[in-house]
């Protein structure tokens, strides 16, 4: 590896996130941390290859996982689900979360939290996703006058992440399993 390739893996980038897809009312909303590099890349959730999230949502709302990005979204939308992620944008070196700069970090708006008849379920795919909303997102609703205890149920699940090398994909699909109660 050349010292200029070296030096571009290590430049640190502004990220900025997506709109949320799925549907626009709904019961589960699943939340990651800040999309990765392939995702920016290919402007879709979770396009990482190797990342199981579209697997383990095909095996949990039945699509086939080779089906398109926009069927796969739509399927899940026709089951009540958004995906979003805590994090606007952020400065950050790679795809990790653990790169994750906080200084300058801008979460997304969930004031729609606040007239939600719907949703039952806010879903954080992985430990960060969970740590910055409730780090900034929960204190923000609650100077709004939102009682935290009125939120939707909260659950973190396993990372589908390939980072997350820790939980087989049988453990993770055990875990998000619980969604399928909740669409």
């Amino acid at each position: 590896m050349t010292a200029n390739a070296s030096t571009e893996k290590a430049t640190i980038t502004l990220a900025t996130g997506f709109a949320a897809v799925g549907s626009p009312q709904p019961t589960v909303l699943i939340l990651g941390s800040l999309p990765g590099v392939a995702s920016l890349k290919e402007q879709q959730y979770f396009a990482h290859p190797r990342n199981q999230f579209w697997s383990i949502m095909a095996t949990i709302v039945g699509f086939e996982v080779t089906s398109t990005y926009s069927d796969r979204v739509s399927c899940l939308a026709g089951r009540g689900i958004m995906l979003w992620d805590v994090v606007h944008s952020a400065h950050r070196v790679g795809s990790l979360d653990s790169s994750i700069k906080t200084p300058g970090l801008q979460v997304n708006k969930f004031s729609f939290l606040l007239d939600s008849k719907s949703l039952k379920l806010i879903a954080f795919n992985g430990a960060a996703a969970e740590k910055y909303f409730n780090r900034y997102v929960v204190p923000d609703l609650t100077q709004r006058g939102v009682d935290a205890s009125m939120l939707p149920k909260m659950i973190k699940l396993p990372s589908t992440s390939p980072a997350n090398a820790g939980f087989s994909f049988e453990q993770k699909l055990s875990e998000w399993q619980l969604i399928a109660s909740y669409i």
